[in-house]
């Protein structure tokens, strides 16, 4: 067991916009003393001048392609890319090859995690057997191997009624249901956002509708049963605004938004870089500044990435084949940074509530403070140095964001969990 003095630093929180000055002792795990001009003969002394210590991130909303797809990512890379953007938590997703639609699927999945990954690990699992959206999957086996909530991810619930046992089912394991919000005959072959800017690009287009009708349709089923539905990366105004309604309403309805549909909007696709290519898609510029306010109003429970890694191969193709989506776990906490805290759009409390704390209670975990007696699970963030995502600075298999080979302000320059430096 060792023992660490981390001196000179600012401590954030969730409650607070104020960085307060402390060091901060951890022993055997634990952080047994915070506080100023702190000293310990027997500690490794750790400089954080310059430097924020801030509760580590948890995300919600990730894909790690194993099994199946391991040519893309695999349990052991997404958790490293993890560590390396400071996350030290993952809730998967359960398309994977096969969809993880049993309790014997989901041990497995624990079981590859145990033994590869340095951070806890969470499996969801399916609403539908195989996501195939025609029978309701193993829920009971599931919820027995501690699934935290239920998904289709990549798919919505086509038939309603389905949608409505699965929630009334899911009610008796206390478990949320996430929901990808699209009706697939609306979306059509959309690569874009439709609207001017496909049309000039000559893409098809995938209406905004396609996401607010099926975030209406979800609302009514939760209200109708009681159920707890989870909307999975909101990307327009208009659905944001019916979940604000829902939950004036009393409706048990939680939401998360995407680093990227806060910081990109079609605009970026200009030259058909399909690393800008992502389902839902990058909507408009006014979408950008109202989902951001709406991030701000505490409309957005929680802020989750929806990591997403494909092959170099794969996302070589036209903008039209190429797959949906982009890496997101080793660029959010910098990106948000660059761009939102360091600009005074929000402070480090928005961030440590919307991705460490709030997520954490979303799935039933307690957060992780930066306080005496608390575990230490916290992150060394360099405001003064920069990163650059080079693909090899990532971590992850794949490098499809476009985050590649740019250069933004702040660093993740350590992540603690209790007795270990994971970086």
């Amino acid at each position: 067991m060792s023992t660490r003095l981390f001196k000179n630093g600012r401590i954030a929180g969730e409650d607070s916009s104020e960085l307060s000055e402390s060091d901060v002792l951890v022993e055997d795990g634990k952080i047994s003393r915070v506080g100023n001009s702190l000293s310990d003969k027997n500690a490794e002394e750790i400089d954080c001048s310059g430097c924020v210590l801030v509760p580590a991130m948890f995300d919600v909303h990730v894909h790690a392609r194993e099994p199946g797809q391991e040519q893309k990512e695999t349990i052991e890379t997404c958790s490293e890319a993890a560590i390396n953007g400071g996350v030290t938590g993952l809730v998967l997703m359960p398309n994977t090859i096969p969809a993880i639609d049993s309790g014997n699927l989901v041990q497995s999945v624990l079981d590859i995690a145990a033994e590869k990954s340095r951070i806890p690990i969470w499996q969801t699992g399916c609403i539908t057997k195989n996501r195939a959206g025609e029978e309701l999957a193993g829920i009971a086996g599931m919820a027995a191997k501690g699934v935290p909530m239920l998904t289709d991810d990549g798919d919505p619930v086509p038939c309603a009624a389905l949608l409505r046992r699965a929630m009334e089912y899911a009610n008796d394991f206390g478990l949320p249901l996430a929901s990808h919000c699209e009706v697939k005959a609306l979306s059509g072959k959309g690569a874009m956002n439709e609207g001017p800017v496909s049309y000039r690009l000559g893409i098809p287009g995938i209406p905004a509708i396609s996401e607010e009708i099926c975030i209406e349709r979800d609302i009514s089923v939760a209200q109708y049963t009681g159920g707890h539905v989870h909307i999975q990366h909101v990307t327009t105004a208009w659905g944001m605004t019916a979940i604000r309604r829902g939950k004036e309403d009393g409706v048990k309805v939680t939401c998360e938004v995407a680093p990227h549909h806060l910081i990109f909007n079609e605009e970026d696709i200009g030259d058909y870089d399909t690393n800008y290519k992502m389902n839902p898609p990058l909507r408009t510029a006014e979408d950008n500044e109202l989902l951001l306010q709406g991030l701000i109003d505490g409309v957005f429970d929680v802020i989750a990435t929806d990591h997403a890694p494909h092959t170099a191969f794969e996302k070589s193709s036209d903008f039209g084949s190429a797959p949906f989506g982009i890496t997101g776990l080793e660029t959010a906490v910098v990106s948000l940074y660059h761009h939102f805290i360091r600009e005074r759009k929000f402070g480090w409390d928005l961030l440590v509530k919307r991705y460490s704390a709030e997520p954490r209670r979303l799935i039933g975990l307690e957060p992780v403070p930066i306080e005496e007696g608390a575990p230490a699970e916290f992150l060394v963030f360099d405001e003064n140095a920069t990163t650059e995502f080079t693909l090899e600075f990532m971590r992850s298999k794949s490098g499809n964001t476009p985050f590649i080979d740019q250069s933004l302000q702040g660093q993740v320059r350590q992540v603690v969990k209790h007795d270990e430096l994971l970086k």
